[in-house]
């Protein structure tokens, strides 16, 4: 009977080690191939950048004539396609092209975006405005995201929903919510269908179960700190829906989730939270907490009259839980910001 337990057990030692060897050559192997895949890219991207760089270069002897420069990459694309089959269409061509004007230097995207694919580089240069382009590339490689999360940041114009002036969110030295923050703020992620009838609480349960997706929608430094937590007074207990801290700004983010449109009573409601937060919660290296009011429709009243107006700790910004179409994303993007506008030209008035 001992030697029988002796023996399996030895068999399962046995089948623990086997099963150990070969998840070692398969890490080894996966290791391999990430290793040839990002040699084959660095090679693929110096290469195209090296034509890029030689399209510019002939087009400049061609006086830069436009005619010239379409006559250039019309025959180039077709005798090169002759030669080495498709991938060099007189769209990808131009994109080459573009690569070397937004990198002249190639030891700049050498050194400073080495975690960067090809790919990355493809899905940024279909953006048209060249500030947004290195923007997205910056971001991509510091935030470490995917192509497929660069793809969908692209798609959602998350370069365009900061609250001030995109040209100024990677110029200022010094970084404010408003370069942090996003309006509106797009979350197809979490479930939701055009016409769905869902309470907050439905909302917030919602954004628990897709976390993470959350996070990379609010954008750069956000951590979850906690759901609901609970503030006690000398005469009341309030729940804090969502609470969030942010590490380049060095402080708390308050969120109360409205399906309604936004009111007064909406924004009292978390000038109260974010002044009870600094005084119980906020500890001596954080600076101000930071209140956002994520509503399914914002209002330029509001703004303008709310004690929004004159308060650099309150937002509110609008969350789509589903998917816009590119117009009309752009188009709310362009309303928003005229609302915020509205609240930042309060503040002048005030200042003044």
């Amino acid at each position: 009977m001992c030697n029988n337990i002796l023996v399996k057990n030895q068999d399962k030692n046995l089948i623990k080690s086997e099963e150990s060897f070969i998840n070692d050559i398969k890490a080894i192997i996966n290791e391999g191939r990430k290793s040839a895949y990002g040699a084959v890219s660095a090679v693929m991207t110096e290469t195209y950048w090296n034509i890029g760089k030689r399209i510019i270069e002939q087009e400049q002897e061609g006086k830069e004539r436009a005619e010239y420069g379409k006559h250039l990459i019309d025959m180039l694309s077709e005798e090169l396609t002759k030669e080495y089959g498709t991938g060099y269409s007189p769209r990808y061509l131009r994109q080459f092209r573009k690569f070397y004007i937004i990198f002249p230097d190639s030891e700049i995207w050498k050194s400073r975006f080495p975690n960067l694919t090809w790919t990355h580089y493809l899905k940024v240069l279909r953006v048209a405005d060249i500030t947004a382009c290195r923007w997205y590339i910056e971001t991509a490689s510091k935030e470490m995201w995917s192509s497929r999360i660069l793809d969908r940041n692209i798609s959602t114009q998350y370069f365009e929903r900061h609250f001030a002036n995109p040209d100024l969110v990677s110029k200022s030295k010094e970084t404010t919510a408003p370069q942090i923050l996003k309006n509106p703020f797009v979350a197809e992620f979490l479930g939701f269908k055009t016409g769905d009838d869902f309470s907050e609480s439905d909302l917030e349960s919602a954004i628990i179960s897709h976390l993470k997706d959350f996070l990379l929608e609010m954008g750069r430094g956000f951590a979850f700190v906690a759901r609901q937590q609970h503030i006690h007074t000398e005469g009341e207990d309030y729940y804090i829906d969502l609470v969030f801290y942010n590490m380049i700004l060095k402080c708390y983010v308050l969120i109360d989730l409205k399906t309604g449109k936004i009111c007064h009573q909406d924004v009292g409601q978390m000038d109260m939270y974010v002044r009870m937060y600094d005084e119980l919660k906020r500890t001596d290296g954080d600076n101000p907490t930071i209140g956002l009011v994520l509503c399914s429709e914002t209002d330029a009243a509001i703004a303008k009259y709310s004690v929004l107006h004159n308060s650099d700790q309150l937002f509110a910004a609008k969350l789509m839980t589903c998917m816009p179409t590119e117009e009309q994303l752009r188009a709310e993007i362009e309303q928003q910001k005229e609302i915020f506008k509205l609240q930042q030209e309060a503040d002048s008035v005030s200042a003044n």
